[in-house]
């Protein structure tokens, strides 16, 4: 029997089927307090699919309560070993973060 081989292909098995569950979102370009809900239960969908990629290109304006949604999202995604990245931040975005002083909390959530 060829278990080494075995499990070496359940391991690929489960990192394709993982993949093949990556989710893509895109953040509404106004992200407001009236917004929240239903993009929260997106990103709590996705993550529970595995990878997840939040894309803020089309952000023009986003609340204080986004942000911390999007910083609570990536926590939940580290808790169940899963990644989480905000891709593509428009500048309007990136602003509202230094202007709210959360570089530091996003610097490692922010890819492209």
């Amino acid at each position: 029997m060829d278990t080494a081989g075995e499990n070496s292909r359940s391991a690929l098995g489960a990192k394709d089927m993982a993949t093949a569950k990556a989710k893509n979102v895109a953040l509404p370009a106004i992200l407001d307090l009236d917004a929240l809900e239903g993009v929260r239960d997106t990103l709590a969908d996705a993550i529970e699919q595995g990878v997840t990629s939040v894309s803020g290109a089309d952000v023009e304006r986003i609340s204080t309560n986004a942000l911390f949604l999007l910083m609570s999202a990536a926590e939940s995604a580290r808790r169940n070993s899963t990644e989480f990245a905000v891709t593509d931040a428009s500048p309007s975005m990136l602003a509202a973060i230094e202007r709210l002083g959360l570089g530091e909390s996003f610097a490692g959530l922010l890819k492209g």
